[in-house]
């Protein structure tokens, strides 16, 4: 049997890989399985999947995952330094779908001790891309895309050399607001954006897709994945979500993943690598779809796009303070304290200012000074709101 682990289970990623360890219970023996606040959740899927340990990542939650487990014999840990040591456990196999720079730790974790990591956070490559991948490389470990884009970029390289890759085109919803009139983003609430129009994910993700942000990261993840010059990298609006990348090779040719918007084919086919296997997936009706349609993103409705783009130009350690600087404004945005289109403002200005304090992007990567990075961004966005504010 498979040894495998997944963090971030309770979030819609984790969901979704538990429903296809479910379905194989024979091949599979489940390790470790890591929240957040989301007990119940957290502790009957352990005792569903008869995980060797259960971990919250608040200290505060430890005894209600205690009682919750029961009288199992499922070791219950609490805390973010129980999530490193749970990804550290042997395994085989680990997903990595904790939302946001949290991620990074416990995936380098995973990584040291040899796994292969199907990578959900896309943070992890966006924050410290040369780093995952040195120490990917230093321990034997293979780091298998997640994210669906990724994944149909992975599938479509399948056989070929990346050296005929001329472009990779991520195809994007648009999010909630692409038909919006553009003065009235200005004006749109959490709820509104959190209505994605195909994929069920995580508010967080969704409002990030609303924002283009999402997108945005993919672009810094592709370049770090493939390790494709950014100027070969394009993202179109597709409104279906039918085709989740087109690969376009040096003869002209273009090679498309097509596909219903269901997470559990990425992950299936990360799980089930190098082979296939037959997923719960819809199989779609091209004839009752009909057409497909695609359009240029507008520069002024996702600023996210340029400013991803400035990063890749930049390297370094601005990639940490992107994502940190990202993920203070929607939290800002989350609680009202901002508006939608505040976010892209405040990354830009977090980034120009960072930008100005010598040598801080440029600083060896090194897991202490992309965190170090990252607080630093956290705690310029938490200024330049109050600025703002003020």
């Amino acid at each position: 049997m498979r040894r495998v682990s997944v963090l971030g289970a309770t979030g819609s990623v984790g969901q979704n890989t538990l429903d296809l360890l479910a379905r194989s219970p024979d091949e599979f023996s489940v390790v470790a399985l890591t929240g957040g606040r989301n007990i119940v959740q957290l502790a009957e899927d352990a005792i569903r999947l008869r995980a060797e340990v259960a971990v919250t990542a608040y200290d505060d939650m430890l005894e209600p995952l205690r009682e919750a487990l029961g009288d199992s014999d499922i070791e219950a840990q609490a805390g973010r330094a129980s999530i490193a040591e749970a990804a550290s456990r042997p395994a085989d196999w680990v997903m990595s779908a904790i939302v946001g720079a949290a991620g990074l730790a416990p995936g380098l974790r995973a990584l040291e001790q040899g796994a292969t990591l199907a990578l959900a956070n896309k943070e992890t490559l966006v924050c410290a891309g040369a780093l995952v991948r040195e120490t990917a490389a230093r321990h034997g470990a293979r780091i298998l895309p997640v994210d669906s884009e990724h994944s149909a970029v992975f599938q479509a390289l399948r056989g070929e050399r990346i050296e005929s890759v001329e472009r990779i085109v991520l195809t994007a919803s648009g999010g909630a607001f692409r038909d919006w009139p553009l003065e009235a983003l200005a004006r749109a609430t959490p709820e509104q954006a959190s209505s994605h129009p195909n994929w069920a994910m995580g508010q967080r993700i969704t409002i990030d897709s609303a924002s283009m942000f999402n997108k945005a990261l993919e672009l810094i993840e592709t370049r770090e994945f493939f390790e494709v010059a950014p100027e070969r990298i394009e993202v179109v609006i597709h409104p279906e979500s039918l085709i989740h990348a087109l690969v376009g090779f040096t003869d002209g040719a273009m090679m498309a993943h097509v596909g219903a918007p269901d997470m559990r084919h990425a992950i299936g086919y990360a799980l089930n690598w190098p082979d296939r296997r037959p997923l719960p997936v819809e199989r779609l009706d091209l004839a009752a779809i009909g057409a497909l349609t695609f359009r240029a993103p507008d520069p002024a409705r996702y600023p996210a796009l340029r400013l991803a783009r400035d990063v890749m130009a930049r390297g370094g350690l601005s990639g940490a303070a992107f994502n940190a600087a990202k993920e203070a404004a929607l939290d800002a945005f989350l609680e009202r304290r901002i508006g939608f289109t505040d976010m892209a403002a405040v990354v830009e200005a977090v980034l120009s200012r960072m930008e100005g304090e010598a040598g801080l992007f440029d600083a060896p990567m090194t897991l202490d000074n992309v965190m170090e990075t990252d607080h630093l961004a956290r705690r310029r966005a938490g200024e330049t709101m109050a600025k703002r504010a003020g």
